[in-house]
């Protein structure tokens, strides 16, 4: 993902702005990182490049889980239906 795509993106679900964290990157790119929504809280990964940014229905925990893992990152899971973090 282009760093200069950062600023045009928002959160889907509730159009307010995102944070992200990068946790892998090369001059250009962004290769692994994690938006987070600064109002509702649900986050949105990076992966190979392209930024995971569909509703929640049609995201699945247990394929975004192991990522979030690696990134030393715990999904909240009162809600399995929400991809919210902790804190």
């Amino acid at each position: 993902m282009k760093k200069t795509l950062i600023d045009k993106l928002c959160c889907p679900m509730d159009k307010k702005a995102l944070q992200l964290r990068i946790f892998k990157k090369d001059d250009e790119e962004i290769i692994e990182g994690l938006f987070t929504c600064t109002e509702c809280g649900r986050y949105y990964p990076v992966v190979h490049g392209l930024p995971i940014m569909t509703p929640d229905e049609y995201r699945e925990k247990a394929l975004e889980e192991p990522i979030l893992n690696k990134w030393g990152i715990a999904p909240r899971h009162k809600d399995p239906k929400r991809f919210l973090l902790e804190g």
